[in-house]
Parts: C-alpha cells; sequence; structure tokens
C-alpha cells in the first residue's frame, strides 16, 4: 500500500515542556487511521506539526514524501483538514464560507457540495454568527468533503454534532476509504474510531504507547464470556485466566486472557452448554488499559 504519512520519532518541545516525545506511526492510501488519547496526550501538537503549523524537535515527519515543515504549501495542495471546533467569519453565509473555503484549495466540486448540504441538513444561507457549534462543524465536514484531497486530516471532527450527523460524517468516510484516500482520524468517541478505523494508534503523554489493528491489539486484554449450562458452571471458575466470576441461575459471566481461549472451549465441552457467548475486548478496554494503568 502506498504510504501517505510517515512518523517516526516525532519530538516536539516548548521550551523546558516535552510535548511529544516519541511519535512513530504511517498512513496509508485507502486506510482509516485512529488516532487516540486524552486531553493534553500530544495528538493535536502531532497534528499541527503534520500541517507544518509547528516544527518538530526532533525526528521525522513526511506526507507524500515531502518535508511536512519545508514543503507544507505543496502538501496542503492535496489535503483536507477539519479541526476540533471551526472559527468561521461571522458576516458572511455558511455557503460563502463553504465557497471560499472550495476556492482556496482550488479542487472544488460544486455538486459535492450541493449533496453534502442536504446531507447534513445545513441551511447555506443564515450567516454564521448565527451558527451553533454543531453547525460551524458542518460547514468545515462540507468544506473539506466537497475538494478532491488524497490526504483527510480530521481532529475531533464531530464535536457539537447530534447522533444522527455523527452517522452521516462515517459513511462519508467510509466512501472516501472506498476511494482509496488516506485519514487520520483523532477522536475522543472511541465508538466513532472502533466503527472506522482500520488501524489505531494510542498515544499517552506525547509517546505513542500501542499501536496496530484492532485485533493485534485485542491480545492485550481480556474477552468477556457468558456461559449457561445445565450442569455445574461454577467449575469453570478454577481455570487458570479466568476472572471476575459471576453466577445467577447457572449462568456465567468471567472475563479470561484470550490465551485461555481453547481451555475454556475445552471445559465447556463437557458440560451441557446452553448458552455460550464471547464478547471481544472493545477500543473503549483498550483505551482504558493505559489511562487508568491497568
Amino acid at each position: 500500500m502506498e504510504e501517505i504519512i510517515k512518523v517516526s520519532h516525532l519530538k516536539k518541545n516548548f521550551g523546558k515542556t516535552t510535548a511529544l516525545s516519541d511519535v512513530t506511526f504511517t498512513v496509508n492510501a485507502g486506510e482509516v487511521v485512529g488516532f487516540i488519547g486524552p486531553n493534553g496526550a500530544g495528538k493535536s501538537t502531532t497534528i499541527r506539526t503534520l500541517l507544518g503549523i509547528i516544527e518538530k524537535s526532533g525526528g521525522q515527519a513526511t506526507i507524500f514524501n515531502k518535508d511536512v515543515w519545508k514543503e507544507s504549501l505543496a502538501i496542503h495542495e492535496k489535503i483536507s483538514y477539519v479541526p476540533g471546533d471551526v472559527a468561521l467569519w461571522g458576516n458572511l453565509t455558511g455557503g460563502e464560507i463553504i465557497d471560499l473555503f472550495m476556492s482556496l484549495h482550488g479542487h472544488g466540486d460544486k455538486k459535492q457540495r450541493d449533496y453534502l448540504i442536504k446531507r447534513f441538513e445545513l441551511d447555506p444561507k443564515k450567516k454564521a454568527k448565527s451558527y451553533s457549534k454543531g453547525n460551524r462543524q458542518k460547514v468545515g465536514l462540507i468544506a473539506a468533503l466537497s475538494v478532491a484531497s488524497e490526504l483527510y486530516i480530521f481532529d475531533e471532527p464531530t464535536s457539537g454534532l447530534d447522533p444522527l450527523m455523527e452517522a452521516v460524517f462515517q459513511e462519508e468516510v467510509a466512501k472516501l476509504k472506498q476511494a482509496g484516500k488516506a485519514i487520520l482520524l483523532s477522536s475522543h468517541i472511541l465508538s466513532e474510531v472502533e466503527h472506522l478505523a482500520d488501524k489505531v494508534v494510542i498515544i499517552r503523554q506525547g509517546k505513542v504507547v500501542e499501536s496496530g489493528t484492532l485485533d493485534e491489539l485485542r491480545h492485550l486484554t481480556r474477552s468477556t464470556f457468558t456461559v449457561r449450562t445445565k450442569d455445574d458452571v461454577t467449575q469453570l471458575k478454577t481455570l487458570t485466566g479466568v476472572y471476575d466470576f459471576v453466577v445467577k441461575d447457572n449462568e456465567a459471566k468471567f472475563s479470561a486472557d484470550n490465551t485461555q481461549m481453547n481451555a475454556i472451549l475445552l471445559a465447556a465441552t463437557k458440560l451441557t452448554v446452553e448458552k455460550f457467548e464471547v464478547t471481544p475486548p472493545t477500543l473503549e478496554d483498550l483505551f482504558m488499559r493505559h489511562y487508568q494503568g491497568v
């Protein structure tokens, strides 16, 4: 796959304060990479560095094999970016601002613009000063999605949107992925990232602590099992790697290390099983593993 973003051991210091100490990841064409971490973890600093707004202190960062600081203008011709809080000109209408953004980019599609205005249910004739935060985000999203780019960078893009509009955003991102575009998605809505992302990068205190596909990362935490049997289900409680075992009406719920899956299945086959469910760990489980000291 074509490598669009390449970040290697990226560092950024603000005076004596270290904002980024070791950030490494890639984004390929046709791939959605979820970039997650709490406020202050370094997500926005990384994105500002990629956009050429601030200069790195160390490491390497390239987009389209171009240096993000030295060749930012050439890079910007092929990217779309939406921040978490879109600032607009209050006396211009939403439609005028969208057209202005499209004109500045130079690769706008008016049919796509009109389609997205309907999809996001935006009134383009209202002045921006009358817009709610959610409507300001819609303007930014419509403008970004109405131009032909090779890379889309979203930094908390659905902040202020209602669930229906979040779903529209997710559908449009899925179309970009199918079209072979690269997407870097930074979001605090973990379900959104889990739904869209091919790969997840978890950042903590300026350092990438985990990265990979969800399937690759799920071995790092435990699955949840629900088992109901006609026989004594408590026999499963003594198995190695079983935790938080709770029984009600001969139905057991417990968590277990994924490495113990075969042993649990083997033990269950010796009982008269009426129900056997396994729920893999969610992205939230993976995330909290790093932010609760687990």
